[in-house]
């Protein structure tokens, strides 16, 4: 077993994966650290869409050693992360672990041509409000640790309508969060015009676009599949 260094380091050992290199967060070596034995890597990333995550890569039986060691040795409370088979295999291999929820990861590189009428926001004035009233559950919320900025779209009047938020993005990919529409403006394709201009937008800031959403979030899904993303079923399980 050996301390990944850098995650330049991190994204060969891993093939690129934008997943795990999100969780990389272009900081190892401080708060966010990485381990790798064999073909198995795991890594350490405090704090990450609300979240103290434990990503992992690689044959099961490899990565569970890593994962006891991690558990024993940093943190006993961290939450795995990764594709949902290998997950369900840790839950099997570590006592440590307990299955916690299915879900999906989203991914593209292709920044969406459609014209919108989006924008990133001057301010977060109005944000809250709407995220009390249509997304009360979102993990990015204005001020929180990781979230950077706000796009949205507003009505004639001025009142915001739909918004999405660049949050935790790392150096080799954004990430899009905090998606949410005003439940009397749904039905408008606003949500879709605020995640065009904001994928788009994080496509050409970091190269790549991600995000995590629900399983049974299937109207959600269908937009970001005509945006390009692909879908990747992962899961999570609490340590």
């Amino acid at each position: 077993m050996r301390e990944v260094s850098t995650t330049a380091e991190l994204a060969r050992i891993t093939a690129g994966d934008p997943m795990i290199v999100w969780c990389g967060q272009g900081q190892l070596g401080g708060r966010v650290r990485a381990w790798s034995a064999g073909d198995a890597v795991v890594v350490v990333s405090p704090q990450l869409s609300m979240h103290d995550r434990l990503a992992v890569y690689g044959p099961a039986d490899e990565v569970a050693r890593l994962v006891e060691y991690v558990l024993a040795e940093i943190n006993p409370s961290l939450r795995a992360f990764g594709d949902e088979e290998l997950i369900r295999e840790l839950v099997e291999r570590v006592p440590r672990l307990d299955f916690a929820a299915s879900f999906g990861w989203m991914h593209t590189a292709v920044a969406p041509s459609e014209v919108t009428t989006a924008a990133w926001l001057e301010s977060d004035a109005g944000v809250e409000e709407l995220l009390a009233e249509a997304s009360p559950d979102s993990y990015a919320w204005p001020g929180r640790y990781g979230v950077l900025r706000w796009a949205g779209v507003s009505g004639e009047n001025g009142e915001l309508l739909s918004i999405a938020a660049d949050a935790w993005s790392a150096p080799e990919i954004g990430f899009l969060a905090g998606v949410a529409t005003k439940p009397s403006a749904r039905g408008q394709g606003l949500s879709r015009q605020v995640c065009a201009f904001a994928t788009a937008e994080l496509v050409k800031r970091y190269g790549q676009a991600g995000l995590m959403v629900h399983g049974y979030n299937e109207a959600a899904i269908s937009v970001y599949r005509k945006l390009g993303y692909t879908y990747r079923k992962v899961a999570a399980a609490h340590g």
